[in-house]
């Protein structure tokens, strides 16, 4: 049973009590189960009924572990959990979803949760791509209506195979993407700060090559980077002027790496012949969002990473995580 310390009248004594993890999401019931399935012995999980600001602020102090999935752990939050030890992060783009300097400052724990994520980004980046260029968002639409475009799109439609693709990030989720996508005849460049090994690159078919010369020449640019203060909106006016016309755009990383009034204006404009999304700059979506209107694109509501598969991934990564550190063992992917 996990042991702590606590203060009574007559002194200090080892008290047996059970660790609270609030998981700092709202879901449902089914998925509140499914999470506690994993839940290790002597823990106890905190969940939320509904998700207003109250209620998290009632639950912070209570907890020793938060696991954060959909919900934003700002400083002011961090201040309130007094009996904060860890943050497991389930995913890995903590950057925009934690305060990491509040929690270093507390000396709060902060681990990041790869497990599973690189295949299904990968996955649905590939989709979203195929997608994009087949404008399957308007083909289905349009035959659900009655209206059958057996001609529409012939010289519309691009073949993925023999596309050059621009991947900026290199990291898990670009190469796992690249890996797919060199058994299906494309070539690619990358833009990273950290260069592949020379094995690696032959491998996955790819070049690393600058930022505007990426632009040049992809068909298809794929955004697989953090959210930081500099990569927020990276893809501007300037990048989309520096993209080949038709050039194709799939963000499955953070909606505000691209500027959308930019974006907006690409598509407009004709220059940008697909885009595919997965992230927005405001979200949720609401309804009239700005990219609705366009047949050549593609939405989908962030659920890139969302399969069962790998959600029982991370459940399994994030709470093993969590036994690790309260059993004093090394925890994996620990970022301080």
């Amino acid at each position: 049973m996990a042991s702590r310390v606590r203060w009574t009248g007559s002194g200090i004594v080892n008290a047996k009590t059970r660790v609270r993890v609030l998981y700092l999401a709202r879901g449902t019931e089914d998925l509140y189960n499914t999470v506690r399935g994993y839940l290790p012995a002597d823990f106890e999980l905190v969940t939320l009924a509904g998700d207003t600001p109250e209620e998290v602020y009632r639950h912070l102090p209570e907890c020793e572990v938060i696991v954060v999935a959909t919900r934003r752990l700002d400083a002011a939050m961090i201040a309130a959990a007094t009996q904060l030890r860890l943050v497991v992060h389930q995913g890995v783009g903590y950057h925009d979803t934690v305060d990491a300097p509040a929690l270093r400052e507390r000396g709060v724990a902060l681990a990041i949760t790869p497990d599973g994520t690189a295949t299904t980004v990968a996955e649905h980046a590939v989709m979203l791509m195929l997608a994009a260029c087949r404008h399957l968002a308007f083909a289905d639409s349009e035959l659900r209506a009655g209206r059958f475009h057996v001609n529409a799109l012939r010289l519309k439609s691009q073949t993925l195979a023999g596309r050059k693709i621009g991947y900026i990030g290199m990291g898990r989720i670009g190469r796992a993407t690249a890996l797919r996508l060199r058994e299906w005849g494309t070539s690619g460049l990358y833009v990273d700060p950290l260069a592949l090994p020379g094995t690696s690159e032959a491998e996955l078919g790819v070049r690393r090559v600058t930022l505007d010369e990426l632009l040049a020449q992809a068909d298809i640019v794929s955004l697989h980077v953090p959210l930081t203060q500099d990569t927020r909106t990276m893809i501007d006016a300037r990048a989309f002027a520096r993209m080949k016309a038709g050039a194709v755009l799939v963000n499955t990383a953070r909606g505000p790496v691209v500027d959308q009034a930019a974006l907006v204006s690409a598509l407009d404009s004709g220059h940008l012949g697909a885009a595919g999304f997965d992230v927005f700059e405001q979200e949720p979506v609401t309804a009239n969002h700005p990219l609705a209107r366009f047949e050549n694109v593609v939405l989908t509501p962030h659920i890139a990473a969302a399969t069962r598969d790998t959600f029982d991934a991370k459940m399994s990564g994030v709470f093993e995580r969590i036994r690790r550190f309260y059993a004093d063992e090394p925890m994996q992917d620990q970022v301080f």
